[in-house]
């Protein structure tokens, strides 16, 4: 009767390897964790310039509905030449005037010493970063409409105009008219606002984000002013 032997085996890794396994892990771990702090720093960054355009978006909806209210109930434009230019614009008009409901008094319906009657629109420029303003005189004082602002500029014009905004630029180009000198002849304005986020990381690097700038413009026609003469 013949006998056999079996041979015990042992299963598992060898140190090498385990040592080959352990370093596939890690660089799948490594690019996996690259790629969703790349997606996440790209998100941020959407979502800082959803931010900055809708906060911008919406000064410039308040700034237009109330240039457009300039000079209501008074007689000449509403703006107030010796305060007003390129970057900053103040205005004013009579929103009371014929408010007979108390406590409007007729001195107050007579005068523009009400508030939002005399505003004052300006850049603020606080450490690094620049702040639109809006200055009630006889109101809430001043207020801050949206923040991370590069640029504000009006520009006055006695008709209707056309122009170039690019997204990258300052401000707005090829006007089609020459601006007014004399700011109490101004019949239409054009809002330009500059938005610029900072890049964010190193050029070259993973996960960078180069700088961004876009031009918001708003054209606004005056309604104290002759606007049927074009």
């Amino acid at each position: 009767m013949s006998s056999s032997n079996k041979q015990a085996t042992s299963g598992g890794f060898s140190l090498l390897e385990l040592i080959i396994a352990m370093a596939i892990t890690m660089a799948l771990m490594t690019a996996a964790s690259t790629l969703l702090a790349n997606a996440l720093r790209v998100r941020s960054r959407e979502n800082q310039k959803s931010d900055a355009l809708a906060d911008t978006q919406r000064a410039i909806n308040i700034i237009s509905r109330e240039i457009a209210n300039a000079g209501f109930n008074l007689n000449n434009n509403g703006i107030v030449a010796a305060d007003s230019g390129l970057n900053q614009l103040r205005i004013r008009s009579n929103l009371n005037r014929f408010d007979y409901d108390p406590p409007t008094t007729a001195a107050m319906r007579a005068s523009v010493t009400d508030s939002g009657e005399d505003i004052t629109y300006f850049l603020k420029q606080v450490e690094l970063t620049k702040y639109l303003a809006r200055h009630d005189e006889y109101g809430t004082g001043s207020t801050v409409l949206a923040n991370r602002i590069d640029s504000l500029n009006f520009h006055y014009f006695d008709q209707k105009v056309t122009y170039t905004a690019l997204p990258g630029d300052d401000d707005i180009t090829n006007k089609s008219a020459a601006e007014v000198t004399d700011l109490t002849k101004a019949k239409y304005i054009v809002i330009a606002v500059s938005v610029t986020l900072d890049e964010v990381g190193t050029r070259g690097s993973p996960g960078y984000q180069p700088s961004y700038s876009v031009l918001l413009c708003s054209d606004v026609m005056l309604r104290n002013t002759q606007l049927w003469d074009y």
